[in-house]
């Protein structure tokens, strides 16, 4: 049998360690690590954890490395063949955990399998990080079964198929550990925000697959380290989205996106100043900008990306716009792919 760990990466997450960690300890097989990654909180987390979770292994980080390097270092301290990412403002269920691993072990294809990622305030709706599996459109935007932009559909079992997807929500991930390290893990770079459809990209290229496997549920809080529309947000989703399409897209995909996608960010940077939101509008010149300073390096990067690729993601990616289609009124996934 496979060894598994589910490592929950945490920084000044003291209320929801006390809220969510006893569900993941009580609803997780006794014979599956639990790991704690503290990124150099200030708060008292980590006394928490070893205080009042016997069970739980915790991970001291020299500082905070961000969302993506945290994971990078924290899974290159952890021995196990499958690692569960899972956010600290999650719930667990009793049974989550099995079905994700039972799609690893019967297919050595898949690299990567999200749960359904459910609300914990609104419990039969789907949460915006993930929802029922995760795509992309043609020029990089992402969206979900069950969530597109910010429409936010209930669960009534349209999407209870086990099924490949595009990528799988850094919230609830349950990946082969082997496929993570030797792919790079996530770009390190990128701090926060779009690092695990980046990392999900790159396992497609490389031959593999992502799936979503319905029969495990998850109940995510949301917004617990930068809520919806934050300057902080919105530059972090804005440069980590461009250094992703410029990293990974084939050739006609990035000459689309260079094409339309300035356009319609400067539109977003104008709606960001119009609605009184003049640092998310400056947030989305500095991620141009960033962008453009990085481009040597994305370059480089570029090619070992493609060099390496086997197949291209096409069946996963949505051929038009899911921003025109939303403005369209067309706001739910349907029979999208």
């Amino acid at each position: 049998m496979s060894e598994t760990a589910v490592v929950i990466l945490n920084w000044n997450g003291a209320a929801h360690l006390r809220r969510f960690l006893p569900s993941v300890v009580d609803n997780t097989p006794r014979d599956v690590a639990i790991i704690v990654a503290d990124n150099a909180s200030t708060d008292d987390s980590c006394e928490i954890v070893e205080r009042d979770f016997g069970r739980v292994r915790l991970l001291r980080l020299d500082r905070n490395y961000g969302f993506a390097e945290g994971y990078n270092r924290a899974l290159s301290m952890v021995d196990a063949d499958y690692c569960v990412l899972l956010n600290s403002d999650v719930e667990t269920p009793e049974g989550w955990l099995e079905p994700l691993v039972a799609r690893l072990e019967a297919d050595r294809n898949i690299a990567a399998v999200a749960p359904k990622i459910m609300s914990v305030l609104v419990r039969d709706e789907f949460e915006y990080a993930g929802a029922a599996g995760g795509f992309i459109d043609y020029l990089g935007y992402p969206f979900c079964r069950g969530r597109i932009m910010r429409t936010l559909e209930r669960d009534e079992g349209q999407y209870d198929d086990a099924r490949r997807v595009f990528w799988s929500s850094g919230a609830a991930m349950c990946c082969r550990r082997e496929v993570f390290v030797r792919l790079g893990g996530f770009a390190g770079e990128f701090f926060a925000h779009m690092e695990e459809i980046d990392l999900c990209w790159r396992m497609q290229l490389a031959g593999y697959s992502v799936e979503v496997e319905p029969r495990s549920r998850v109940y995510h809080l949301g917004g617990g380290t930068l809520a919806m529309n934050t300057p902080r947000k919105i530059f972090y989703n804005h440069r980590n989205n461009l250094a992703m399409i410029y990293r990974c897209a084939s050739g006609g995909q990035r000459l689309v996106a260079a094409v339309v996608r300035p356009v319609l960010d400067m539109l977003a940077a104008l709606s960001y100043l119009v609605g009184g939101n003049a640092r998310g509008a400056w947030a989305v010149c500095r991620a141009y900008g960033d962008f453009i300073r990085w481009h040597g390096r994305l370059s480089a990067e570029r090619k070992t990306i493609r060099a390496a690729a086997v197949r291209e993601p096409d069946d996963t990616i949505y051929g038009g716009s899911i921003v025109a289609r939303y403005m369209l009124g067309r706001r739910k996934f349907g029979k999208m792919m």
